[in-house]
């Protein structure tokens, strides 16, 4: 059994080189032809064992080109959306976007961080790494929606803040701060889903919420692998290790007590099927709202707080776990 998952293992990170070699190489037919039948026999691989892939391969899983993002949520998860735009400071983050909606009929607010498919996309929305205004931008919609009571959605998918020198010259580090400190007194269900890569302050910067549900492959972290394993060897081929050691994964974080829920995904990720990750999230939310809002504004904002007030004091994890491959 060892020596199966292990030989999958190797096929997989194989299968994965490849489709990175033919990404590379200019656009044809055939190329377009090879790389989807790499791409499904990766996704069917994945998918034969899923309870058994590593912490890096969920890792990698959660940055799936077509994993589902927010937008793709908005539409299949919401009505009449109606985006706003602009901090009325700087700019506005096209790496965050939000607006009025209706979840099941009821108004809300959802808003959350997003990625592009293909280069001029991702160009275009900075990678799904908000700048400063991309956070005051969120706090302003989430303050407009306390001041009509509306429940917030947001969607985190992000590998961090965006680290630039503009960014900083412009306060990112207030920004998130701030954002902290306004989103604990919110006065409003405050509902938060990672659906794929939750990196650092860039995605805490919108976290703070009475619940906190995580789709099964994605992570959350203070760092991400590469950066952990950059600074603690400045060795990037114990990529790998870092992430067993992080405890990054979903199924650690509920265990500490740093997520609430973890939502299933369809077999071998989210991004087979997108309408099916995006029932299992619609379920989550309506069964979460349901008991938020049998709370009155005092308990909400008490439980919010020590919410977050106690996080860090779960005991260790020191049981082995199926996606570990060492001892943290």
């Amino acid at each position: 059994m060892a020596n199966d998952t292990a030989n999958q293992r190797h096929e997989v990170e194989r299968l994965q080189r490849r489709i990175q070699d033919l990404s590379r190489q200019p656009s044809s037919d055939g190329t377009a032809k090879d790389l989807e039948a790499l791409r499904r026999r990766l996704d069917g691989l994945r998918g034969e064992s899923s309870t058994e892939l590593t912490s890096w391969h969920r890792v990698q899983l959660s940055r799936h080109p077509r994993r589902p993002h927010v937008q793709d949520f908005i539409e299949l998860v919401f009505s009449d959306f109606a985006p706003l735009h602009g901090d009325r400071r700087f700019a506005d983050d096209p790496a965050m976007i939000g607006g009025m909606a209706r979840f099941h009929g009821d108004p809300c607010m959802v808003l959350g961080t997003q990625k592009g498919r293909n280069t001029e996309q991702k160009l275009f929305r900075n990678f799904g790494m908000p700048k400063p205004e991309g956070y005051r931008k969120a706090l302003r919609l989430m303050q407009l929606a306390q001041k009509f009571d509306r429940p917030i959605f947001i969607f985190i998918d992000t590998a961090g803040a965006y680290p630039g020198i503009g960014a900083e010259e412009r306060g990112q580090a207030e920004a998130i701060a701030q954002n902290l400190r306004e989103m604990a007194r919110l006065t409003v269900p405050v509902l938060v889903t990672i659906t794929g890569e939750g990196g650092s302050g860039g995605a805490l910067g919108i976290g703070i919420g009475d619940r906190v549900y995580m789709l099964e492959h994605a992570y959350y972290s203070v760092i991400s692998p590469e950066g952990c394993a950059a600074i603690l060897w400045k060795d990037q081929s114990r990529v790998e290790e870092a992430a067993n050691a992080l405890k990054i994964t979903s199924s650690h974080l509920k265990r500490l007590g740093i997520v609430d829920e973890v939502i299933p995904e369809p077999e071998g990720g989210a991004h087979n099927d997108p309408e099916q990750t995006a029932a299992s999230v619609d379920r989550q939310l309506k069964e979460g709202l349901k008991a938020l809002k049998s709370l009155s504004t005092e308990q909400l904002v008490l439980q919010r707080s020590r919410r977050f007030r106690v996080l860090g004091d779960a005991p260790p994890l020191t049981d082995p776990t199926p996606d570990s491959d060492s001892q943290p």
